[in-house]
Order: structure tokens, then C-alpha cells, then sequence
């Protein structure tokens, strides 16, 4: 969709946004042209014009993930891809501008690419772990909580309560991000020893985790293809509600598409049920062409 787009680097990030600025921002009455003859007539030049015209709502949305150790370039990379998947999808018949979709779609993108960065083990699986992964530093910041190694435990406090998650949860997490120490690392200053000595492997064994991950990918690929049974409207209601880690208010949904919240509730149910039988099809045809012949 997009041609020659700025690349950005650690050490260029200066340069990077002094390039983007020349990309001129565009009155709602160009955007709405320029989306219209997108959709109607896929006119790739228009796409970029939209794209390169928010390449700095890209940079400042990415700004706010610098904090997880990787490179600012993969960032806003990440971004970008979000926001040319918004442009594919935009929609400027519905009456709000580009940037108060598109955010979305640019957050998403950011925060998939951290996710796939950093292991399980460090950020854990569960929604909630996850929106605590993605708002722990905030949290601590504004309690000015900044102690190295383990929260005090008034700071612990606070923050499961700001957060709506367990204390152990705060603590566990937190000592997760706080950086990777060596299993080489000596038990004693005489160097006698090191941590990896004293691990024992008490992980499941091999194939146990293989048949895990192939159910994890078989139910994944069914739910990317269930996806595609909603249409328009009900896969963005679908995923603002239900795969995001801080799910969109039927408020906002029902402004967004002109139409009351019990409606978008009402919409919402339906995508479920939907999905969830287009998953039950998708896993069982999988698992049928995965199966071995007799």
C-alpha cells in the first residue's frame, strides 16, 4: 500500500521525525476525498497521501513504548504497520477522522510486536497480566515509585488496587521486567558454583509441549479464519471488545457507528457466537487434515 516511506534508527530518530514533518496534515474535507477514492477506486497514491500524513501520530503513540528495552526504529516500524492497516480499513462515511481510528490499530500493532520481543515467562499469558505488563511503569511512575528489586509493599498495594489485579500479581510482573540475571552468576565472591547448578528442570517434557503449542496454533489459525465470517462492523466491535487488552466502552462504539450501546451490545453477541462456531469448524477441520491416515 505504501511506497518509500522514512525509515527511522536509534541514532537518526532526530532526523527521522524532522523528514516526517514535511508530510503535510490534511483538513478533514481532503482526508475524506483522499479515503473515499481509496476505497472506491483503490487508488494507491491517495493511501499514501493518508499514510505519510499521520506518520507523527505514529511517532508519538510509539514514543510511549520506549521503555521496553527495543529499538525505537522496530517500534515505529510496528506502528506504521498498524496504521496502514487502518488506512485499508477506514471507513469515512461513519463520520470521525482517521487519526481517532487509526490509534487504535497503531497501539494494537505496538503492542503485538512487544508481546512476540518479550518471552512468556517474562510478560505471562492472561489478559490481565497482560495490561499489567503494558502499564506497570506508568503506574509505578505516578506513585514515584522508582526503588530497584522489589516494591515496597504500601507501593505494591496502590498499585494492584489501581490496576484491579492481585498484589502477587504486581510483584511477580514487576520482578519480571526488572532485567534478566546470569545463571553464570557465581553463588559465592570465591566463585565457587553458579545459579544454574542449583536449577532443577521441572518443565514439562518435550512432547507434552509440542502437542501444547500445535493446539495453540491450530486454535489460532482458527480464529484468524473465524475473523473473517464478521463483516466490517462486527469484526471492529468484535476485536475492540473482546481481543483488546483495554476493551473499547459501548459508549464509544456507539458513537463511533452512529447507533445506540445496546445495539453495539447486541452486535457484539452476535460476532461471539459467530466466532465461536467459526473456531469449533476451523479447529475440527484442521485437526482432521493434521490427523494421520489409516
Amino acid at each position: 500500500m505504501a511506497n518509500a516511506l522514512p525509515i527511522v534508527s536509534e541514532d537518526g530518530l532526530a532526523r527521522y521525525l524532522s523528514e516526517i514533518r514535511r508530510f503535510p496534515m490534511l483538513e478533514p474535507q481532503q482526508e475524506y476525498m483522499l479515503a473515499k477514492r481509496w476505497r472506491e477506486h483503490e487508488d494507491a497514491k491517495a493511501a499514501q497521501e493518508l499514510i505519510t500524513s499521520h506518520l507523527r501520530l505514529v511517532a508519538k503513540i510509539a514514543m510511549g513504548y520506549r521503555g521496553y528495552g527495543l529499538p525505537i526504529g522496530e517500534i515505529v516500524s510496528e506502528g506504521n504497520v498498524g496504521l496502514m492497516q487502518a488506512v485499508k480499513r477506514f471507513e469515512p462515511e461513519r463520520g470521525f477522522r482517521l487519526a481517532t481510528y487509526a490509534m487504535w490499530w497503531i497501539r494494537a500493532s505496538i503492542q503485538e510486536y512487544i508481546l512476540r520481543s518479550w518471552s512468556l515467562v517474562k510478560m505471562g499469558t492472561t489478559a490481565s497480566q497482560k495490561k499489567l505488563f503494558f502499564n506497570l511503569r506508568k503506574a509505578k511512575s505516578r506513585i514515584s515509585a522508582f526503588e530497584e528489586g522489589d516494591l515496597r509493599p504500601e507501593n505494591v498495594e496502590k498499585i494492584a488496587h489501581r490496576l484491579g489485579v492481585s498484589k502477587q500479581d504486581v510483584i511477580d510482573m514487576n520482578r519480571r521486567m526488572g532485567g534478566d540475571a546470569s545463571l553464570n552468576t557465581p553463588l559465592r565472591e570465591e566463585g565457587e558454583g553458579e545459579w544454574q547448578d542449583w536449577l532443577v528442570d521441572d518443565s514439562v517434557d518435550q512432547e507434552h509441549l509440542l502437542v501444547a503449542h500445535e493446539e495453540s496454533d491450530n486454535r489460532l489459525k482458527a480464529l484468524r479464519g473465524a475473523l473473517d465470517v464478521l463483516n466490517p462492523r462486527e469484526r471492529r466491535i468484535f476485536e475492540a471488545r473482546r481481543l483488546s487488552d483495554d476493551p473499547v466502552t459501548l459508549e464509544t462504539l456507539s458513537e463511533e457507528f452512529g447507533v445506540s450501546r445496546e445495539r453495539v451490545r447486541q452486535i457484539e453477541v452476535r460476532a461471539f457466537e459467530k466466532v465461536q462456531a467459526a473456531v469449533r469448524d476451523g479447529v475440527a477441520r484442521i485437526e482432521s487434515a493434521s490427523a494421520p491416515a489409516m
